[in-house]
This record gives C-alpha cells, sequence and structure tokens, in this order.
C-alpha cells in the first residue's frame, strides 16, 4: 500500500510539475544586449517566412551571433492553420527556434489545401519528414501553448498595436518595413 501511495505521490507530482510549466518564448542572440528586437508574426504569412529566409540569416550573422542583440519570435497568428502551426514551434518548450524556422522554410509544403484538415495534415506530414521529434495531436491540443500564443497575440494588439505581420519592434518602437535588412542594419548599426 505504501508503494502505491508514493507512486501516486510521485505521478501527482510530476504531473504538476509538468502542468504549471512555464512556456519558454523563442528566443536568440545575447538577453543582455543592448538591443532588443521582437518580431510579431504568423506562421502562414508569406512576408514572415521571406524575412525568416532573407533577413534573418544577415541579420543572423551580423548581430545576434555576435551578441550585439537579441530576438524573441512572438506568434500573431492570422488563422487557424497559423495557430496550430504555432502549438508545434512552441511544443518542444525549450526557447529553441530551429522548429520555427524549419516551419517557415518548408511553409510553401504545408499551407496548401482547402480545409484546415487538409493545412493540418500538411503540417503533420513536414513535421514527420523532419528531425524533430514531436507528437503532432498532443502539440496542437496542448492547451497551456494554447493560452501561451493567444496572449501573445492579445500583448501585441493591445501594447504595440500590431494589425499585420510581421511586425519588427526594436527597443520597443515599431521599425517600418522589416523585410529591407539593407535599412534594418543601418538602424541597428546606429542603436549599437
Amino acid at each position: 500500500m505504501k508503494k502505491i501511495l508514493l507512486s501516486l505521490f510521485f505521478i501527482f507530482s510530476v504531473g504538476t510539475t509538468i502542468s504549471n510549466a512555464e512556456i519558454k518564448p523563442i528566443m536568440e542572440g545575447n538577453t543582455y544586449a543592448k538591443v532588443k528586437l521582437i518580431v510579431f508574426e504568423s506562421l502562414t504569412c508569406s512576408h514572415c517566412a521571406n524575412f525568416h529566409k532573407n533577413v534573418y540569416p544577415s541579420l543572423k550573422e551580423d548581430f545576434l551571433d555576435k551578441g550585439l542583440a537579441s530576438i524573441e519570435f512572438r506568434s500573431f497568428p492570422l488563422d487557424l492553420a497559423a495557430f496550430n502551426a504555432s502549438k508545434i514551434a512552441h511544443c518542444k518548450n525549450d526557447g529553441n527556434s530551429e522548429v520555427l524556422h524549419y516551419l517557415y522554410l518548408n511553409q510553401d509544403k504545408w499551407i496548401k489545401g482547402s480545409t484546415i484538415d487538409d493545412l493540418n495534415k500538411n503540417l503533420e506530414k513536414v513535421l514527420k519528414d523532419s528531425s524533430f521529434s514531436l507528437n503532432f495531436e498532443k502539440c496542437i491540443n496542448d492547451k497551456k501553448i494554447e493560452d501561451y500564443i493567444l496572449e501573445d497575440r492579445i500583448n501585441g494588439a493591445k501594447k504595440f498595436k500590431i494589425e499585420a505581420t510581421p511586425t519588427l519592434i526594436i527597443n520597443g518602437e515599431t521599425f517600418e518595413n522589416p523585410t529591407n535588412y539593407k535599412k534594418l542594419k543601418k538602424y541597428l548599426e546606429k542603436l549599437i
């Protein structure tokens, strides 16, 4: 009987710890850097995918890897498919951005279909084709992650008046045209 009670106590306390765990933001760079970027994005947004494919690599090389800046990727899903993809991006809950980047780089493979079921099947297939070991159903049904993403979206709309994606915030100020790296680089260099 003692063993059963101890086992139940252990299961309950582990379950409680896991269910009360915080969701970590997806971030890169030096968190203590003077320049802090926040990008609000939707995983079905082609301009956001463009940011990840054409701006992010240079931003990473010139500023993030050198410890001159940090970036936080915040969810601002514009539709249900983007909402589900955001849950996948946050599912590991390790703050790492590799799943997020993977989803953007493969966006054209999973945003096909006329129903949310079609989109989910494509998203699940892209995930299975990856090296990530994530349980699709578990990820898209995680209520804590869901709440975290919705909170990101609400805060973005309230605090920064986000209406479109991607929206880039640099040290609290909105930066126009985040997909133009040349202008972004000049702006960031002035801040450093």
